[in-house]
């Protein structure tokens, strides 16, 4: 089965209207002191429901874009628009509300907390959502990630990749509208790392929208439907994958042609 297909069809075989969700434009970011730009005119669009990744060497910006998205930095320069939100407009109160309500996100490096079990974990923002209790919620979604019975256990004795899907189901326990993933199986051994992709696939199967950043191009094109490669903060490649332009072969010999950083 073609793990970026919606079944057993892509979204463009099946005639759908695909709606903008995230538009960035003629972004730029400068952090204090530098003299080249983290992000250098980047504009991109990214449609609901399609599985996004984001490739390119270490420095190249993807991560930068990344946190741009999720609210969580702004640019120098340009605007971001999320869910029809012009970042740029919301005070640091309303961003907070916009990755609260808008944005699930998971780390490379898991980011739990220590004190609290795996449940307690997941259900952190619900909590600052709702006063309303979402353990019953928190409980089935550990449980279709296949972690129901680690949900009383604390991080320090779970594996790394039952972390990473308790950090996966934190990020989608308030039903995000978008998904980000940062370099998501970086952590993790190979086994673990493929059990966490195929988890994404069958989100997105299901319509999650997700944009992962990764510096691997055969799990980039093995699971995404679109790749947008980087380098020196400039997009350099943007490929929609298995339609008559474009292999994944194409994009892993683009990779490959980068010049060495």
């Amino acid at each position: 089965m073609d793990r970026r297909a919606f079944g057993k069809k892509r979204w463009w075989e099946l005639g759908y209207e695909m709606s903008e969700l995230v538009r960035l434009t003629d972004i730029t970011k400068v952090y204090q002191g530098g003299v080249t730009g983290a992000l250098n005119g980047v504009s991109l669009a990214i449609e609901e429901g399609e599985f996004t990744a984001i490739m390119g060497p270490s420095g190249s910006g993807k991560s930068t874009l990344l946190n741009l998205v999720a609210g969580l930095d702004r640019p120098s320069s340009g605007s971001v628009t999320v869910a029809g939100s012009d970042l740029g407009r919301l005070s640091e109160t309303g961003l907070a509300r916009f990755r609260r309500d808008r944005i699930g996100f998971v780390f490379q490096f898991f980011h739990l907390l220590p004190n609290l079990t795996a449940l307690e974990n997941v259900l952190i923002p619900a909590r600052l959502k709702s006063r309303v209790s979402a353990e019953s919620a928190g409980r089935a979604l550990m449980s279709r990630l296949g972690i129901g019975e680690v949900a009383d256990r604390y991080p320090s004795r779970l594996s790394g990749g039952q972390q990473q899907r308790v950090a996966v189901a934190r990020a989608l326990i308030n039903q995000p509208t978008l998904l980000l993933a940062d370099e998501p199986t970086g952590a993790l051994d190979t086994k673990s790392g493929d059990q966490v992709m195929a988890l994404f696939a069958e989100l997105h199967q299901e319509g999650q929208t997700i944009v992962l950043v990764t510096h691997d191009p055969k799990l980039a094109t093995r699971y995404a439907a679109r790749v947008i490669s980087m380098l020196d903060g400039r997009v350099i490649d943007d490929a929609r994958l298995e339609t008559t332009e474009r292999k994944p072969a194409d994009v892993i010999r683009v990779r490959s042609e980068e010049p060495s950083r």
